[in-house]
């Protein structure tokens, strides 16, 4: 299962645009809501999220993703259920993912440590020891990082890449006439 957590003043793109391109490709996605099952983004669209972040079984995820916006992030933050899943996932070898603001979470835990990563562009100081990629999406082992709203498919299509094969990466690139 692919969660695709929700707290309140997410980034609407970087989380609609996963989790679109994931289903495509036929893998099983929740968006996991933070305290309620609805969940207004930054730009004011509400999703109806399909469980809540603290019931969900976070921490036997094949993926986590973490959609950016700085509300969504601070969210994040002060939600000790996806805190602690996001280390035990890593640490299992499943991935995490988290794009714009939020790789800079993965930076806190020290998961980005080493790694390439990117981030959105002026919060590369809050990245701590990862190695710092300008590219629209990076992906390093099992740790999935993306630059902003504006590389949503980038990252989805990595996403899909490292869960489902580049082939089917591909073809979905192609579904959705990608460049």
């Amino acid at each position: 299962m692919v969660y695709i957590i929700l707290g309140k003043g997410f980034e609407e793109a970087e989380a609609l645009i996963p989790c679109d391109l994931l289903r495509r490709a036929g893998a099983e996605v929740q968006f996991a809501g933070i305290g309620g099952r609805e969940v207004t983004g930054g730009h004011g669209i509400t999703i109806c999220a399909d469980t809540l972040a603290e019931e969900a079984p976070l921490a036997e995820a094949e993926m986590l993703v973490l959609p950016g916006g700085l509300g969504g992030v601070a969210s994040i933050l002060g939600c000790e259920k996806v805190m602690q899943a996001l280390p035990v996932v890593y640490g299992k070898g499943n991935y995490v993912a988290a794009i714009c603001a939020a790789p800079t979470i993965l930076a806190k835990l020290g998961i980005t440590d080493g790694r390439w990563a990117t981030c959105y562009p002026g919060m590369e100081d809050q990245m701590g020891k990862a190695k710092m990629s300008r590219l629209p999406a990076s992906r390093d082992g099992n740790v999935i990082t993306g630059r902003s709203a504006g590389t949503a498919f980038e990252f989805a299509l990595e996403l899909i890449a490292a869960l489902c094969g580049g082939e089917k990466a591909k073809e979905i690139a192609q579904q959705i006439v990608f460049n």
